[in-house]
């Protein structure tokens, strides 16, 4: 199953809301299932560099099926993912990607966000998630 446009706008159009509620700027990637770009928003004076991140931690989030922030935790030192980032032309192994499933618990995309600090992000990236249905 794939995110459909319209299930990624409802995700870019959450993320958007929840962004202007926290008043960040934020770059938000939707990817489908097999990590694909389907929809993406630059807010007004958000950061250039983010948005090749926001696209990375939604790509991270679906190669591997988790959300960013605990492949961070995996990729430590010392620890089993240890140098994962270095892998697939560069993953972002912090928080701010986060799966996005259908109701079913099906993976059916995912989204990143990148633009103001990691816990923000992952709290945008949440939001957008939720908004699909």
């Amino acid at each position: 199953m794939n995110i459909t446009l319209e299930q990624a706008l409802q995700a870019i159009k959450a993320a958007l809301e929840k962004s202007s509620e926290m008043n960040v700027k934020m770059n938000i990637a939707v990817m489908d299932s097999g990590a694909n770009l389907v929809a993406f928003a630059k807010m007004d004076d958000a950061w250039i560099g983010s948005i090749d991140i926001a696209q990375k931690k939604a790509k991270t989030a679906r190669y591997f099926n988790m959300n960013t922030g605990e492949i961070g935790k995996l990729s430590q030192p010392g620890q089993p993912l240890y140098n994962i980032e270095h892998s697939n032309n560069g993953l972002i192994s912090f928080p701010g990607g986060v799966l996005i499933k259908d109701p079913s618990g099906n993976i059916i995309g995912s989204i990143g966000v990148s633009g103001s600090s990691v816990e923000d992000d992952h709290e945008v990236a949440l939001a957008g998630a939720a908004a699909v249905i």
